[in-house]
């Protein structure tokens, strides 16, 4: 069977992922309480259609109020968008990525060590 590409989150419906990736299954009406009130409950319904057929979420219509869930975990979502950027803005140099990203927003020292802690992980491969 053939691979078919991921479908490709827009900002819009990564809000409404990031709500159910820290929440998990969720009505519409959680999410969009969760939205804190900045897009209206039928623009959350819209869109939570408009993701179930892009494959983004999956929609448990058992219940008499639908449930929606993330198709993909968080990571495997990430991990998809940065290879897309690292592909088409990098030219697939993950090095221009990474001082780029460190270069443009201060990490902490936390974050720090755990970026050498992987670094040295990847070394050990």
């Amino acid at each position: 069977m053939e691979n078919l590409p991921l479908p490709r989150p827009t900002d819009g419906d990564l809000s409404i992922l990031r709500v159910l990736w820290s929440d998990g299954a969720s009505t519409v009406r959680e999410i969009h309480d969760k939205l804190n009130g900045g897009t209206g409950y039928t623009t959350v319904l819209k869109l939570l259609q408009i993701m179930t057929d892009k494959g983004l979420v999956t929609r448990d219509v058992s219940a008499r109020t639908h449930i929606y869930t993330a198709a993909l975990a968080e990571e495997q979502t990430q991990r998809q968008l940065v290879s897309d950027l690292l592909d088409k803005a990098f030219g697939g140099s993950a090095e221009k990525l990474v001082m780029q990203a460190l270069s443009s927003k201060k990490a902490s020292r936390e974050e720090l060590q755990q970026i050498r802690k992987l670094l040295d992980q990847m070394e050990e491969k």
